[in-house]
């Protein structure tokens, strides 16, 4: 497997990042746990040559890293991993020990790639997504494998 080069997202990334978020993520904000987050204005990492990006929020002293979104356009390849490598190296540079992510009840292949890095089952918040929905109307009520889409599941990796 070749090894996956992965960078802070520059400016001339940002029209590539918006056009992302649009057409697989409905748009800006994503709402997480209750709250509107602006990715376009958070640090990120891009895989490759776009392959993939995460985009996190980083923490303060006493709140945990958070990873908001992950999305490789290839599955498989190792992008994903690559990004959470180099995640995990910068928040252990900056102090931090722990990385929050979360998913949605119907995204099954998310729930096994976390787990599969470590990532342990943390939360779940019955109806967040319902509740999300009424101030995001684009998401959507059935998401991945035909499974109504409710609730939100917190993830937790300690390293």
């Amino acid at each position: 497997m070749r090894a996956i080069k992965v960078r802070a997202m520059e400016d001339g990334d940002r029209p590539w990042l918006d056009a992302l978020l649009r057409e697989h993520w409905g748009g800006e904000p994503t709402i997480v746990r209750g709250v509107e987050h602006r990715l376009l204005e958070l640090p990120t990492l891009i895989a490759g040559d776009r392959e993939g990006v995460a985009v996190y929020e980083p923490g303060a002293e006493y709140r945990v890293p958070e990873l908001l979104l992950l999305h490789a356009l290839r599955h498989g390849g190792g992008i994903g991993s690559a990004l959470i490598d180099g995640l995990v190296d910068i928040l252990r540079g900056a102090g931090h020990d722990r990385l929050l992510v979360t998913t949605t009840n119907d995204n099954l292949a998310a729930l096994g790639f976390y787990q599969r890095r470590g990532f342990r089952l943390h939360a779940v918040r019955c109806g967040a997504v319902d509740e999300a929905r009424l101030r995001k109307p684009t998401i959507p009520r059935v998401g991945f494998n035909g499974i109504e889409l409710h609730d939100e599941i917190d993830l937790l990796l300690q390293f």
